[in-house]
């Protein structure tokens, strides 16, 4: 109801104006340029990136209609919009598989959650392809950390624990260097054998990937400088 909507933000308006009046800087002025930039969005054409009623119903299809699936087409969208930065998170299935922390029931949520990832993925690889912007969009796609490579029975189910020693993540699209397959773990999964890489490293790469110099440091609000990625760039995936 754009009534509605706009009593709300009157309404804001008058309770944070109020509120500035006494506390003009840190934190609450950050906060209202927050808000001030996404009330902005919201009122600009980007926002019509939301509305999935105008893409076609095989489109919607191919990408499957679950969170995810219409999650990835969403960022598609935005994409064609010139958003920057955008996430699109894979929590849990439609059919009840509660995301990929799987200490039980292992197999059946991982095949759930995977055939969603796999739809909505490969889809919207397809049509950022197919309309000339995978060469300037960097996909990155990854998880906390990996699960133990043996099977672990918990109340007579089996799953997979937590396991930080050896995992996956994937990089595709604008500088990176695709169809192939760094690094190697041992046969049972359990160690890197060949090219390790750190978490500091992918980020490195990442950066780099997007024209970012990871050396370079952000200062925080209490002057402290932050290196914006401490590990270095994997060279042999970067193009």
């Amino acid at each position: 109801d754009p009534t509605q909507a706009r009593s709300r933000v009157e309404l804001w308006n008058l309770l944070q104006n109020g509120f500035l009046k006494t506390h003009a800087s840190g934190t609450p002025v950050t906060q209202n340029t927050v808000h001030e930039r996404a009330m902005r969005m919201m009122r600009s054409e980007a926002a019509t990136a939301f509305d999935l009623s105008q893409e076609p119903d095989r489109v919607r299809d191919k990408y499957g209609r679950s969170r995810f699936g219409q999650g990835c087409l969403m960022a598609r969208r935005l994409v064609e919009q010139g958003v920057p930065f955008i996430e699109v998170a894979l929590r849990g299935s439609t059919n009840g598989a509660l995301g990929w922390d799987t200490h039980t029931n292992n197999f059946a949520r991982v095949k759930a959650l995977s055939q969603e990832l796999d739809a909505g993925w490969s889809a919207l690889m397809q049509d950022l392809q197919d309309r000339g912007l995978l060469e300037s969009t960097t996909i990155i796609w990854l998880g906390e950390f990996g699960r133990t490579p043996e099977i672990r029975n918990r109340s007579n189910s089996a799953g997979r624990d937590h396991y930080p020693k050896a995992w996956t993540t994937v990089l595709a699209g604008g500088g990176i260097k695709g169809g192939q397959v760094y690094g190697r773990t041992s046969a049972d999964g359990t160690t890197v054998e060949d090219n390790p890489v750190d978490v500091p490293d992918v980020y490195a790469t990442l950066c780099r990937a997007l024209d970012v110099d990871p050396s370079e440091q952000n200062l925080s609000e209490l002057g402290r400088p932050i290196r914006i990625a401490e590990g270095k760039p994997i060279e042999d995936i970067l193009e």
